[in-house]
């Protein structure tokens, strides 16, 4: 097959299963690479599973190896690293940001990455802010194509789906016609079908993806 590459971070999340799935059966994509921290589950003749320590730089590059297109599902919340910003940082900064280092270096051309409304780096709230960070550090890596996907409260099922999740997500949906377009849920398989979509059409240059971007 001679097919593009695609490295997947964030393959075992909402965003990031769905698009692994994706990816596999789309024939454009003759291998699909996932760097990930404990194995996975899934078997494929295109899936490549690379087990990695993210805080060991030249593994961490030696598994993102070349290929054709990055994309970064990679987050964290509050709660799973209780509070601790430091590692929230390690996780949902530098992941991602080392990804477009090394990606750029190994002349990828396309970055597709999850990132979140309201993402500024100016901003005052520090996942806002965190999230806005990342955009514009790897806004100045200048790959061929640079896509920003910023859903608002994503829907799905999780490995571990918790009650207050389950409420919200409800709600959203009862009131989904009184909330602003850009802030209604989504779920994580529009979104990485979305993923999917841009990285096909190879679109030039930055592009930012709201709610009805995505669903479009």
């Amino acid at each position: 097959m001679n097919g593009q590459t695609a490295v997947v971070l964030g393959a075992t999340g909402l965003i990031g299963s769905s698009l692994v799935e994706q990816l596999l059966a789309d024939d454009k994509f003759s291998t699909v690479r996932v760097l990930v921290r404990r194995p996975i589950a899934i078997q494929h003749p295109k899936l490549e599973v690379l087990i990695t320590d993210f805080t060991d730089y030249d593994t961490y590059k030696k598994n993102l190896g070349t290929g054709d297109c990055i994309f970064s599902c990679v987050g964290t919340t509050n709660a799973n690293v209780k509070g601790d910003k430091l590692l929230y940082r390690s996780i949902d900064f530098d992941i991602p940001i080392n990804a477009a280092r090394f990606g750029k270096e190994a002349g990828f051309k396309q970055f597709l990455l999850v990132s979140a409304i309201g993402a500024d780096a100016r901003s005052r709230f520090f996942y806002t802010r965190l999230k806005g960070e990342v955009e514009e550090m790897i806004a100045g890596y200048k790959f061929k194509s640079f896509h920003v996907f910023r859903p608002s409260f994503l829907v799905g099922r999780k490995q571990s789906e918790r009650t207050g999740e389950t409420l919200l997500t409800s709600l959203f949906r009862v009131f989904s016609f009184l909330i602003p377009s850009n802030y209604k849920a989504i779920s994580g398989a529009t979104v990485a079908k979305a993923m999917l979509t841009a990285a096909k059409q190879e679109k030039e240059g930055l592009s930012v993806y709201y709610y009805n971007e995505m669903i479009a």
